[in-house]
């Protein structure tokens, strides 16, 4: 048997590894890298970065690849099957390392906010004793960048999906909304002119991109943006923070 530590390590910035997610790295004996196909090595690269800068004598890494994810048969079954998936890989690339007791999962941002990598856990079998490091998450980045504060004096927000802000419209009676994992730019289907928009890809890495201001004035900008950042990396993480007038 052995122990699954899932180590949120921020939005790609080495320097947001907590002193509790370095030291969880150190114990590791096994740490599994996903591979998400060539447009994406770098990522596999920030791991093995962090992992070099925190431990004097590596631990082994075993790398799996990541499924594609079906689209063809509704949104959450792709999901689900795409989990089951995945948690096959982890189960391959522990299996070939019978003797390692502490493995370890480097995770973006926090494992247990927009990440799927407990509900994965769950599906392993036997099941692990498993941990949570937490990690700072793009939204506390995205703020950051920004200098703002995510909240209102006594007031909600709520973290939603772009596919939700597309098919269901701005929350009722909410005045801020933060959007992740929108490869849409969803902020489109709004009426535009009611909006300011905070929004941020690479957040907290050197490739940061921050644009701000009225939604109207900035989306086409934001769309071209990102567009051209995904081209020329590969691939593109972001998240944006909008607010409503009058609210």
């Amino acid at each position: 048997m052995y122990e699954l530590s899932l180590i949120g390590i921020g939005t790609g910035n080495p320097d947001h590894v907590t002193f509790q997610g370095a030291r969880a790295i150190r114990e590791a004996d096994l740490i599994l890298i996903p591979r998400k196909g060539e447009n994406k090595a770098d990522l596999a690269g920030l791991r093995e970065e962090i992992i070099a800068q925190v431990t004097e004598t590596p631990p082994r890494i075993a790398y799996f690849d990541i499924p594609r994810r079906r689209s063809d048969d509704g949104y959450l079954r792709g999901v689900d099957e795409w989990h089951d998936a995945i948690a096959v890989r982890w189960q391959e690339a522990i299996a070939s390392h019978p003797e390692a007791t502490q493995v370890a999962l480097l995770i973006w941002g926090d494992p247990s906010l927009y990440d799927s990598s407990l509900r994965i856990a769950s599906r392993l079998n036997p099941q692990p004793k498993t941990r949570v490091i937490p990690g700072i998450t793009a939204l506390q980045a995205l703020t950051a960048a920004h200098a703002i504060p995510i909240n209102d004096i006594g007031a909600p927000y709520l973290v939603t999906t772009g596919r939700r802000i597309r098919e269901e419209g701005w929350p009722e009676n909410l005045g801020k909304v933060a959007v992740m994992l929108d490869g849409e730019c969803s902020f489109q289907s709004l009426d535009m002119g009611d909006y300011d928009i905070w929004w941020g890809a690479y957040v907290g890495m050197k490739e940061e991109i921050l644009i701000s201001g009225p939604l109207g004035d900035v989306a086409e900008e934001i769309v071209e943006t990102r567009t051209r950042a995904r081209a020329d990396h590969g691939w593109i993480m972001d998240i944006y923070l909008l607010k409503k007038r009058g609210i």
